[in-house]
């Protein structure tokens, strides 16, 4: 059975793409965090713990809205070509 996706809902698409964003931040910055620890024991200057909060923040929130962009873009664009097919079955 095929069916097209001929919409996508922009806001609910940049606000699950931002949390995802978010979510996908975290370990990185858990990463950098312990890696600071090593840096400053070196005595080298390294990123701040500002810095470390705010990263996964900007992240999410420009994966959001380029999210948004996107899902606007690709409802213009499906209006035209009929949007992607995805084929389907039953379980």
């Amino acid at each position: 059975m095929k069916k097209q996706i001929i919409n996508i809902a922009p806001l609910q698409a940049a606000k699950v793409a931002a949390v995802l964003y978010l979510l996908i931040s975290l370990p990185f910055v858990l990463i950098m965090g312990m890696s600071m620890g090593a840096v400053r024991a070196t005595g080298m200057p390294g990123l701040s713990m500002g810095v470390l909060i705010l990263l996964p923040i900007v992240y999410a929130v420009f994966g959001g809205l380029f999210t948004l962009i996107g899902a606007w873009i690709y409802n213009l664009v499906a209006g035209m070509t009929g949007g992607f097919e995805v084929t389907t079955r039953e379980a």
